[in-house]
């Protein structure tokens, strides 16, 4: 009888077989927006595109699409970098919702799954979630994690920093580009899971003390009326409000500094909403979403560039369908 492969056997194949995977990944590197906009419309799984001298300064983001298996980077809200992607196969979803870079390892290898190789780590949450180099056969195939390209997981890691804004959204099964599954799960100071704490019959909160600094985020939901205000992954503020608007996709607009040094509201123009690329935020679809005087005097001077809007038909209420709800982190980021 043939013997059986022992441990160090096995992983060694995992890991040939790992960088046999990357070694068929294709990328290529653009020096112009019409370049890069053609390639990135071509992409196969495996594949990428990459044109940092699009955008050489200003701050970053990353959206990945579970709906399409893309990740995009946008740098002071211009897209430079677009890759296909594996996020978590069914039992093992990859949580969606606005996460920040709590740390960076080139050479990680993981705790769970036989030590098995995770070129280019940057860690999401502390329970397992990164975006890392990996398998990528055109589905979801991961165990929660975003696989990303080789290459391509090594130019991200090289101008990414920690605190880097990632916001993960769509449905990988249902390929749609929201649910009703809530994009918000709290947690605390000590990134354990904490109560949801609802507004009752208050329109809003303001604890801004709850954490005095680090990236800030804000989600607003369509589906419940709802914007809430996070700051280094900890919710400082939720409010009522009136918004306006039956469009059912996701939108991402980027805080950026422009020319003349003020901040500027800019769409990031994410997969399936490449018109929105560029544009920046009208005063007329500021007007379709209305809060109380005070909530509002109270976030707008905390709006700076690297500041991100999350537009959801996603809720940011309890997950009625028992189902996992994403993790915030709100560790302070461990190099």
């Amino acid at each position: 009888m043939p013997r059986r492969p022992t441990l160090p056997a096995l992983t060694l194949c995992l890991a040939l077989a790992f960088y046999a995977d990357h070694a068929s990944a294709q990328g290529a590197k653009a020096s112009s927006a019409a370049e890069f906009a053609r390639q990135a419309d071509q992409l196969k799984p495996g594949q990428w595109v990459w044109a940092p001298n699009v955008a050489q300064a200003g701050p970053l983001l990353i959206y990945v699409d579970l709906s399409r298996q893309l990740a995009s980077v946008y740098r002071n809200g211009v897209r430079i970098g677009v890759s296909t992607v594996s996020t978590g196969k069914s039992g093992h979803e990859t949580p969606t919702g606005v996460f920040t870079i709590l740390q960076k390892d080139a050479t990680h290898h993981s705790s769970l799954y036989n030590n098995a190789p995770m070129p280019f780590q940057e860690r999401l949450t502390w329970d397992g979630i990164a975006l890392h180099a990996g398998g990528l056969p055109g589905f979801p195939e991961s165990h929660g994690c975003v696989h990303l390209p080789l290459e391509f997981s090594r130019e991200l890691f090289a101008v990414t920093s920690l605190g880097v804004t990632v916001v993960i959204a769509g449905d990988a099964a249902g390929r749609v580009q929201s649910t009703n599954q809530s994009v918000l799960a709290p947690v605390n100071m000590r990134g354990a899971a904490a109560a949801q704490r609802k507004l009752d019959k208050e329109p809003f909160r303001w604890t801004p003390s709850l954490s005095p600094t680090g990236p800030l985020s804000i989600i607003i939901s369509k589906l419940d009326q709802t914007i809430v205000v996070m700051r280094n992954g900890v919710e400082i503020g939720r409010s009522v409000a009136q918004i306006d608007d039956d469009d059912p996709g996701t939108h991402v607009i980027s805080v950026t500094r422009g020319a003349d040094g003020e901040p500027h509201f800019i769409y990031m123009g994410l997969p399936g909403h490449e018109d929105d690329r560029g544009r920046e935020l009208d005063q007329a679809t500021i007007n379709r979403v209305r809060v109380p005087k005070d909530f509002y005097r109270a976030v707008r001077p905390l709006v700076q560039p690297g500041a991100t809007i999350l537009v959801t038909q996603s809720s940011v209420g309890e997950d009625v369908m028992g189902r996992k709800l994403t993790v915030i982190d709100a560790v302070v980021p461990q190099p």
